[in-house]
């Protein structure tokens, strides 16, 4: 008889099959993987993983909310870690993003998986997924009140959402090969958004510059968030034009 399981207990064995469902469904999709598969990758008996789950598309939900409410922390990280300067938040966030989808690439790939039709079955992961979504507003909402942008906050950031998944969604899947990398193209994007959105007390070419030479202060893959040291030296520094 299967022992009683302790809420940690739980938790600790939900963690470790998202782990590897996590890995298994962005190698080989997600209509590949057997429970079975998820079962022997952990050691466990093909029958464990329903102790936890209902099925394998709750275990997908799962997958998915983690990552979600995942790259919702970075995002939030850098949000208030960059109070002081409206412009320097909405840059560091800008980067948190870029940085965290980089560092989890498997774990991004499946937040945005259009293949699982039962989302909105799952709390959580609608939840997870809103709270994701916020934070790539909530920082131009700030700047919409203090006058120093105008506009739709949920339409702009939408545009640079999509400026930034798309070169994203590119590179992850080998198109961008003998093309721009990754980063000089969101880069690109986001420069010329920037110039054609915001008025001209925001960044500007210094802003600019700034936001091009982030991506050298740190390895792409380095999921920390951005520098608001050397973003302020940054903007400061009369080299940069």
């Amino acid at each position: 008889m299967p022992r009683n399981l302790s809420d940690q207990d739980i938790a600790d064995f939900r963690e470790r099959l998202c782990d590897v469902a996590e890995r298994l469904f962005a190698d080989q999709g997600t209509e590949a993987v057997t429970i079975r598969q998820l079962a022997a990758a952990l050691n466990v008996s093909p029958m464990t993983p329903y102790r936890y789950f209902k099925d394998k598309d709750a275990i997908l939900a799962a997958v998915r909310a983690r990552g979600f409410d995942r790259h919702a922390e970075a995002l939030e990280r850098a949000y208030a870690e960059n109070s002081g300067d409206l412009e320097m938040r909405a840059m560091a966030v800008c980067e948190a993003y870029v940085r965290f989808a980089l560092a989890n690439p498997e774990a991004y790939k499946l937040m945005f998986d259009t293949s699982q039709l039962t989302e909105a079955s799952y709390p959580d992961l609608v939840r997870a997924g809103a709270r994701s979504r916020a934070t790539m507003t909530r920082h131009l909402r700030d700047m919409i009140e203090a006058g120093r942008l105008n506009g739709d906050a949920d339409l702009i950031g939408h545009m640079f959402w999509a400026a930034i998944h798309g070169p994203l969604m590119l590179h992850f899947s080998g198109m961008l090969s003998g093309g721009p990398d990754v980063r000089s193209l969101i880069n690109a994007l986001v420069a010329a958004l920037d110039r054609a959105i915001f008025p001209k007390a925001s960044l500007g070419e210094r802003g600019v510059a700034c936001v091009r030479a982030l991506p050298a202060r740190a390895n792409p893959g380095d999921a920390q968030p951005a520098d608001k040291d050397f973003i302020d030296g940054c903007m400061a520094s009369p080299d940069i034009h």
